[in-house]
C-alpha cells in the first residue's frame, strides 16, 4: 500500500468548500498529503481544516475564485509563502451549472459556466505547472471531468460542453508538460449528489435517470477514492493523458 502513499505530499483541492471537494481534501489527507484547500467560502474552508487537523492532518485554508487570474495567482503566492513549496497534487474540482434549454440560455450564464467550469481549469492547472517546473517538483495535476463529457443531456449544454472542454485540455496540458516530470490526468465521475444536482436526482426525472445506470444505482463519495489516489500517488507514475470514468456503467446505457 505504500505504493499509494501521499507522505511527503502537498495537494490544492479547488472548490474544496463542500461536496466532493470536501471529500477529496479528507482523503488526501488521510493518505498522508498535507493539503490546501481552496474556494470562496473562507468559512467554511476553515472549518474543514479544523476538521482535517482533529485527525492529525495539516491543512491549509485559501481563498480562491478560480474565475479570477488575479485571485489564482494571488492564491498561489500565498501557498508559497505559508508552506515555501509548491503544490505537487492539484485537483481541479472546482465547477457549477446554470441549466436551461441551449437556445433559451442567457450569454451570461454560459459565459459563467464555462469561466468557472473550463477557464478555471486552465488557470489553476497554469499556476500550478509553473510553480511545480520552476522549482523542478514533479507531481501530478487531476481534473474533474464527468460522463456529459462523452454523452450529451437535456438542458446542460453549457455544463457538458465545459466538461467535454476539460477533457481535451487534459490531453494538451499532459502532453506538454510530460517532459518536466508533471502528469495530467482526468477522472470523469456518473452521478454523485452534489450541490448542483441533488434536487434534481431526488426528482422523478432523476429517478428515471437512476434507473437507466447499469448498477442501478447514483454513486458513494467513497467510490472516486480509488481513482483519485491511482492518479494522485506512484501507483499511478506512467499514467498521463488518460481519463478515468467512474459511473456504474452509466454510459453503457444503450441508445
Amino acid at each position: 500500500m505504500s505504493l499509494f502513499s501521499l507522505a511527503n505530499r502537498t495537494a490544492l483541492i479547488t472548490g474544496a468548500s463542500s461536496g466532493l471537494g470536501r471529500h477529496f481534501a479528507s482523503v488526501l489527507s488521510k493518505a498522508g498529503a498535507d493539503v490546501v484547500v481552496a474556494a470562496r467560502r473562507m468559512d467554511r474552508l476553515e472549518s474543514l481544516a479544523e476538521e482535517i487537523s482533529k485527525t492529525g492532518g495539516h491543512a491549509l485554508p485559501v481563498e480562491m475564485d478560480v474565475t479570477s487570474d488575479a485571485s489564482v495567482s494571488g492564491a498561489f503566492a500565498e501557498i508559497k509563502e505559508a508552506l515555501g513549496r509548491p503544490c505537487d497534487i492539484i485537483i481541479n474540482n472546482s465547477g457549477m451549472s446554470r441549466d436551461t434549454w441551449f437556445r433559451e440560455q442567457s450569454e451570461d450564464d454560459w459565459n459563467a459556466v464555462i469561466d468557472t467550469n473550463l477557464n478555471g481549469v486552465w488557470r489553476v492547472g497554469k499556476h500550478g505547472s509553473n510553480a511545480m517546473i520552476n522549482a523542478g517538483v514533479p507531481g501530478s495535476i487531476i481534473n474533474i471531468a464527468s460522463i456529459t463529457a462523452h454523452r450529451p443531456q437535456l438542458m446542460t449544454t453549457a455544463y457538458c460542453v465545459s466538461k467535454a472542454g476539460v477533457e481535451h485540455l487534459t490531453k494538451q496540458m499532459a502532453l506538454e508538460n510530460a517532459r518536466y516530470g508533471v502528469r495530467v490526468n482526468a477522472i470523469a465521475p456518473g452521478y454523485f449528489k452534489t450541490d448542483i444536482n441533488d434536487q434534481y436526482l431526488d426528482s422523478d426525472a432523476g429517478d428515471a435517470m437512476r434507473k437507466r445506470i447499469a448498477m442501478r444505482r447514483f454513486g458513494e463519495y467513497g467510490e472516486l477514492d480509488g481513482a483519485l489516489l491511482l492518479l494522485a500517488s506512484d501507483a499511478g507514475s506512467y499514467m498521463t493523458g488518460s481519463s478515468l470514468v467512474v459511473d456504474g456503467g452509466h454510459l453503457l446505457s444503450p441508445l
